[in-house]
Protein backbone atom coordinates (compact mmCIF):
# COMPACT_ATOMS: atom_id res chain seq x y z
CA UNK A 1 0.00 0.00 0.00
CA UNK A 2 1.13 3.40 -0.64
CA UNK A 3 -0.07 6.10 1.91
CA UNK A 4 -0.50 9.88 0.88
CA UNK A 5 -1.21 13.02 2.15
CA UNK A 6 -3.46 15.23 0.88
CA UNK A 7 -3.81 19.07 1.15
CA UNK A 8 -6.88 20.80 0.73
CA UNK A 9 -8.90 24.22 2.05
CA UNK A 10 -12.76 24.31 3.02
CA UNK A 11 -15.69 27.14 3.38
CA UNK A 12 -17.08 24.36 6.98
CA UNK A 13 -20.30 27.37 6.61
CA UNK A 14 -22.78 24.05 5.08
CA UNK A 15 -20.48 21.43 6.78
CA UNK A 16 -21.41 19.62 10.25
CA UNK A 17 -17.68 19.46 10.64
CA UNK A 18 -14.75 17.20 9.12
CA UNK A 19 -15.47 14.11 10.80
CA UNK A 20 -18.32 11.56 9.01
CA UNK A 21 -21.51 11.56 11.16
CA UNK A 22 -25.12 10.11 10.90
CA UNK A 23 -26.88 13.28 10.99
CA UNK A 24 -25.53 15.80 8.54
CA UNK A 25 -22.76 16.09 5.91
CA UNK A 26 -19.16 16.87 6.31
CA UNK A 27 -16.09 17.50 4.59
CA UNK A 28 -14.73 14.19 5.05
CA UNK A 29 -17.67 12.37 3.53
CA UNK A 30 -17.32 14.41 0.72
CA UNK A 31 -13.47 14.04 -0.03
CA UNK A 32 -14.07 10.22 0.51
CA UNK A 33 -16.87 10.01 -2.29
CA UNK A 34 -14.98 12.02 -4.45
CA UNK A 35 -11.48 9.43 -4.14
CA UNK A 36 -13.63 6.49 -4.34
CA UNK A 37 -15.19 7.43 -7.47
CA UNK A 38 -11.89 8.39 -8.92
CA UNK A 39 -9.78 5.83 -7.42
CA UNK A 40 -12.64 3.31 -8.30
CA UNK A 41 -12.06 1.68 -4.98
CA UNK A 42 -13.34 2.59 -1.76
CA UNK A 43 -10.82 5.05 0.18
CA UNK A 44 -11.00 5.80 3.65
CA UNK A 45 -9.38 9.15 4.51
CA UNK A 46 -7.81 10.22 7.90
CA UNK A 47 -7.58 13.78 8.87
CA UNK A 48 -5.72 15.98 10.35
CA UNK A 49 -7.77 16.83 13.17
CA UNK A 50 -11.86 17.44 13.30
CA UNK A 51 -13.48 21.05 13.14
CA UNK A 52 -16.46 21.64 14.49
CA UNK A 53 -19.48 22.23 12.66
CA UNK A 54 -19.55 25.61 10.48
CA UNK A 55 -15.45 25.90 11.31
CA UNK A 56 -12.89 26.74 8.28
CA UNK A 57 -10.24 25.44 7.00
CA UNK A 58 -7.51 27.36 4.93
CA UNK A 59 -5.45 24.37 4.97
CA UNK A 60 -6.00 20.83 6.46
CA UNK A 61 -4.15 17.88 5.63
CA UNK A 62 -5.58 14.50 5.37
CA UNK A 63 -4.24 10.78 4.35
CA UNK A 64 -5.09 7.84 2.12
CA UNK A 65 -3.88 4.52 0.97
CA UNK A 66 -4.05 3.19 -2.75
CA UNK A 67 -2.74 -0.44 -3.70
CA UNK A 68 -1.55 0.95 -6.98
CA UNK A 69 1.36 3.74 -7.12
CA UNK A 70 -0.60 6.75 -8.72
CA UNK A 71 1.02 8.19 -11.43
CA UNK A 72 -0.08 11.37 -12.22
CA UNK A 73 -0.69 13.32 -8.78
CA UNK A 74 -1.40 16.95 -10.20
CA UNK A 75 -4.45 15.05 -12.99
CA UNK A 76 -5.72 13.52 -9.75
CA UNK A 77 -5.52 16.76 -7.99
CA UNK A 78 -7.18 19.14 -10.81
CA UNK A 79 -10.24 15.87 -11.18
CA UNK A 80 -11.11 15.76 -7.53
CA UNK A 81 -11.30 19.58 -7.68
CA UNK A 82 -13.73 19.14 -10.85
CA UNK A 83 -16.01 16.20 -9.34
CA UNK A 84 -15.89 17.77 -5.29
CA UNK A 85 -18.21 20.77 -4.72
CA UNK A 86 -17.08 24.59 -5.17
CA UNK A 87 -16.44 24.88 -1.38
CA UNK A 88 -14.09 22.29 -1.18
CA UNK A 89 -10.37 22.52 -3.10
CA UNK A 90 -7.29 20.21 -3.05
CA UNK A 91 -3.72 22.05 -3.42
CA UNK A 92 -1.49 19.22 -3.64
CA UNK A 93 -1.28 14.90 -2.93
CA UNK A 94 2.25 14.26 -2.04
CA UNK A 95 3.54 10.61 -1.31
CA UNK A 96 4.69 9.89 2.11
CA UNK A 97 6.10 6.94 4.18
CA UNK A 98 4.04 3.95 4.60
CA UNK A 99 3.85 4.48 8.30
CA UNK A 100 3.12 8.72 8.40
CA UNK A 101 -0.08 9.75 9.53
CA UNK A 102 -1.77 12.87 9.42
CA UNK A 103 -2.68 13.32 12.70
CA UNK A 104 -0.48 11.38 15.27
CA UNK A 105 2.80 12.84 13.40
CA UNK A 106 1.96 16.45 13.25
CA UNK A 107 3.82 18.90 14.78
CA UNK A 108 1.94 21.84 15.30
CA UNK A 109 -1.59 23.06 14.30
CA UNK A 110 -2.23 27.14 14.11
CA UNK A 111 -5.68 28.74 14.35
CA UNK A 112 -6.86 31.90 13.42
CA UNK A 113 -10.05 33.67 14.85
CA UNK A 114 -11.28 37.10 13.41
CA UNK A 115 -13.64 39.47 15.34
CA UNK A 116 -14.97 42.71 13.88
CA UNK A 117 -16.76 45.66 15.43
CA UNK A 118 -18.82 47.26 12.62
CA UNK A 119 -21.20 45.50 10.23
CA UNK A 120 -19.47 44.19 7.04
CA UNK A 121 -21.17 42.68 3.81
CA UNK A 122 -17.53 40.93 3.20
CA UNK A 123 -15.68 39.68 6.06
CA UNK A 124 -18.43 39.78 8.46
CA UNK A 125 -19.39 36.22 7.47
CA UNK A 126 -16.21 35.37 8.95
CA UNK A 127 -15.83 37.43 11.76
CA UNK A 128 -17.20 37.62 15.56
CA UNK A 129 -19.11 40.91 15.78
CA UNK A 130 -18.60 42.44 18.98
CA UNK A 131 -20.49 45.53 20.66
CA UNK A 132 -18.77 48.01 22.46
CA UNK A 133 -15.33 48.46 23.41
CA UNK A 134 -13.08 44.83 24.27
CA UNK A 135 -9.54 45.18 26.02
CA UNK A 136 -7.64 43.82 23.48
CA UNK A 137 -4.22 44.56 25.40
CA UNK A 138 -5.55 42.77 28.86
CA UNK A 139 -7.02 40.11 26.38
CA UNK A 140 -3.53 39.25 25.35
CA UNK A 141 -2.07 39.65 28.78
CA UNK A 142 -4.92 36.86 29.35
CA UNK A 143 -3.84 34.87 26.56
CA UNK A 144 0.20 34.78 27.58
CA UNK A 145 -0.69 33.10 30.81
CA UNK A 146 -1.35 30.00 28.72
CA UNK A 147 2.27 29.29 27.82
CA UNK A 148 2.54 28.37 32.02
CA UNK A 149 -0.13 25.58 31.74
CA UNK A 150 -0.67 22.33 30.25
CA UNK A 151 -3.52 21.04 30.89
CA UNK A 152 -6.30 22.71 29.63
CA UNK A 153 -9.67 20.69 30.48
CA UNK A 154 -11.11 23.68 31.36
CA UNK A 155 -11.66 25.16 27.80
CA UNK A 156 -12.09 21.28 26.34
CA UNK A 157 -15.41 19.72 25.03
CA UNK A 158 -16.89 17.76 27.99
CA UNK A 159 -17.01 13.47 27.64
CA UNK A 160 -14.68 13.24 24.77
CA UNK A 161 -12.66 10.34 24.28
CA UNK A 162 -9.46 11.75 24.47
CA UNK A 163 -6.55 10.12 26.26
CA UNK A 164 -5.66 13.37 27.95
CA UNK A 165 -6.39 16.92 27.80
CA UNK A 166 -3.16 18.28 27.83
CA UNK A 167 -1.32 20.23 25.15
CA UNK A 168 2.20 22.79 24.31
CA UNK A 169 0.99 25.83 23.51
CA UNK A 170 3.54 27.92 21.11
CA UNK A 171 2.07 31.31 20.21
CA UNK A 172 -1.53 33.21 21.34
CA UNK A 173 -1.65 36.70 20.13
CA UNK A 174 -4.45 39.11 19.45
CA UNK A 175 -3.04 41.22 16.64
CA UNK A 176 -5.36 44.23 14.15
CA UNK A 177 -5.38 43.48 10.93
CA UNK A 178 -7.34 46.68 9.57
CA UNK A 179 -10.96 46.61 10.56
CA UNK A 180 -10.55 42.66 11.82
CA UNK A 181 -8.91 41.78 15.41
CA UNK A 182 -7.69 38.43 14.78
CA UNK A 183 -6.17 35.97 17.64
CA UNK A 184 -3.63 33.37 16.23
CA UNK A 185 -2.72 30.20 18.76
CA UNK A 186 -0.51 27.68 18.01
CA UNK A 187 0.15 24.13 19.72
CA UNK A 188 1.04 20.46 19.17
CA UNK A 189 -2.26 19.55 19.43
CA UNK A 190 -5.98 21.14 20.37
CA UNK A 191 -9.02 19.60 22.20
CA UNK A 192 -12.27 19.81 20.85
CA UNK A 193 -14.08 23.09 20.84
CA UNK A 194 -10.87 24.47 22.32
CA UNK A 195 -9.92 27.45 20.62
CA UNK A 196 -13.39 28.23 20.77
CA UNK A 197 -13.52 28.19 24.74
CA UNK A 198 -10.54 30.21 24.76
CA UNK A 199 -11.95 33.12 22.84
CA UNK A 200 -14.76 33.34 24.48
CA UNK A 201 -12.74 33.49 27.90
CA UNK A 202 -11.01 36.06 26.63
CA UNK A 203 -13.63 37.97 25.56
CA UNK A 204 -14.78 37.70 29.07
CA UNK A 205 -11.65 39.32 30.05
CA UNK A 206 -12.20 42.29 27.25
CA UNK A 207 -15.62 42.90 28.50
CA UNK A 208 -14.03 43.29 32.40
CA UNK A 209 -15.92 40.42 33.28
CA UNK A 210 -13.41 38.18 34.29
CA UNK A 211 -9.60 39.79 35.18
CA UNK A 212 -5.97 38.40 34.12
CA UNK A 213 -5.97 35.82 37.39
CA UNK A 214 -9.76 34.82 37.07
CA UNK A 215 -8.47 33.50 33.86
CA UNK A 216 -5.73 31.78 35.42
CA UNK A 217 -7.96 29.89 38.17
CA UNK A 218 -10.21 29.34 35.30
CA UNK A 219 -7.15 26.96 33.67
CA UNK A 220 -6.06 26.05 37.30
CA UNK A 221 -9.78 24.90 38.20
CA UNK A 222 -10.06 21.93 35.36
CA UNK A 223 -13.73 23.07 34.87
CA UNK A 224 -15.33 23.49 31.64
CA UNK A 225 -18.47 25.06 33.63
CA UNK A 226 -15.51 27.63 34.82
CA UNK A 227 -14.86 29.22 31.86
CA UNK A 228 -16.52 31.33 29.09
CA UNK A 229 -19.40 30.24 26.47
CA UNK A 230 -17.51 29.24 23.21
CA UNK A 231 -17.71 31.57 20.44
CA UNK A 232 -19.34 31.42 17.18
CA UNK A 233 -17.61 28.85 14.59
CA UNK A 234 -18.26 30.80 11.50
CA UNK A 235 -14.96 33.12 12.47
CA UNK A 236 -12.42 30.14 13.20
CA UNK A 237 -10.34 29.03 10.87
CA UNK A 238 -7.16 25.73 10.59
CA UNK A 239 -4.81 27.76 8.74
CA UNK A 240 -1.02 25.91 9.06
CA UNK A 241 0.07 22.36 9.77
CA UNK A 242 3.42 21.01 10.23
CA UNK A 243 5.17 17.63 9.69
CA UNK A 244 8.53 16.49 10.18
CA UNK A 245 10.43 16.13 6.88
CA UNK A 246 11.76 12.69 6.79
CA UNK A 247 8.18 11.62 6.60
CA UNK A 248 8.18 13.00 2.90
CA UNK A 249 11.65 10.97 2.30
CA UNK A 250 9.69 8.24 -0.36
CA UNK A 251 11.70 5.87 -2.35
CA UNK A 252 10.18 4.05 -5.04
Amino acid sequence: MQRYFLYLAYNGTRYHGWQVQPNGVTVQERIEEALTLLLRSDTPVVGAGRTDAGVHARLMVAHFDTEDLLQDLQGLVEKLNRVLPSDISIYKIVPVRADAHSRFDALSRTYRYYMIDCKDPFSGMYAWRYHGNLDFEKMNEAASCLFRYTDFTSFSKLHTDVKTNNCRIMKAHWEKENDLWVFEIKADRFLRNMVRAIVGTLYDVGRGRLSVGDFCRVIEDKNRCKAGTSAPGNALFLVNIEYPEEIFDVQF
